[in-house]
């Protein structure tokens, strides 16, 4: 079932997501197999200046990073925008010995994890974190 209330969109790029209901469908399988339910997520792609742009105003921080996660979340229901680098997601991708896609869709469950509550500020948090992304990636059929 296409989950509406998961949205992609631009920031300033012109990136198009591939498979873009499979991975709404997949987003949302994800959420509720952690027992959480959707709510209202926005993915926004952008540029490396875009995001540390973001990052110096709202963080404090002077650095590139792959995503910038801002938290709605109430309770059980997961809602956030998530801001993604795709500059930072095709080094990640070519520095790790990943592919576009599949470093792309790390982070994007990356930040939905988050939204769900879970940390990566610690070594345990970051190997929590690791497993997760690890399983839901695994939950991918497409």
């Amino acid at each position: 079932m296409l989950d509406s209330s998961i949205a992609f969109t631009n920031a300033d790029t012109s990136y198009r997501l591939r498979k873009l209901r499979s991975v709404r469908n997949w987003v949302n399988d994800c959420i509720q197999k952690h027992d959480h339910e959707v709510g209202e997520i926005t993915i926004v792609f952008c540029s490396d200046d875009y995001l540390l742009d973001m990052n110096r105003e709202h963080l404090n921080h002077d650095y590139y990073t792959d995503i910038i996660t801002f938290d709605y979340t109430e309770d059980t229901l997961v809602s956030g925008d998530l801001f993604i680098s795709l500059d930072r997601v095709k080094d990640n991708a070519k520095s790790g010995g990943s592919t576009m896609t599949d470093e792309l869709h790390r982070v994007i469950i990356h930040g939905v994890l988050h939204l769900m509550g879970y940390k990566d500020k610690t070594p345990a948090d970051q190997t929590v974190m690791r497993s997760k992304e690890d399983y839901c990636l695994t939950l991918r059929t497409f």
